[in-house]
């Protein structure tokens, strides 16, 4: 269960408390909504159409490498889709490093601490 007060801009721990959980919900509608935009054109619904089909294609089929990744980055040209990004407020930096820290507490709880930079013991 998500305890954020902004649960769309999140930290958590996941659920086995091995690793974290980053939530962000606006990257997800930016990318619709951008996807989208130019919908009512029919040239450009067209042409995203046959990159979401080709992507469907690698998807569901045997990628080979970089595959995917071309597929994506055809449909993200296509449909002229920006960066992935948010922009965070300071209020909400200051919420995510507390959330962050909590979760980092957790999940690296087992783990013996080392200072950054310094190579744990035993590694080559």
């Amino acid at each position: 269960m998500n305890h954020s007060s902004k649960p769309g801009l999140s930290f958590e721990v996941g659920a086995n408390h091995l690793h974290g959980v980053l939530r962000v919900d606006q990257i997800r509608t930016d990318t619709l909504v951008q996807l989208v935009q130019h919908w009512s054109n029919p040239d450009d619904r067209d042409a995203i159409i046959t990159a979401l089909d080709e992507l469907s294609d690698v998807v569901h089929g045997v990628a080979r490498e970089g595959e995917l990744d071309a597929a994506v980055e055809q449909v993200e040209d296509v449909a002229a889709m920006d960066t992935a990004q948010v922009e965070v407020s300071m209020v909400d930096v200051r919420r995510l490093l507390v959330e962050l820290t909590a979760v980092a507490r957790r999940v690296l709880r087992f783990r013996r601490p080392s200072v950054p930079g310094q190579r744990e013991a035993g590694a080559a």
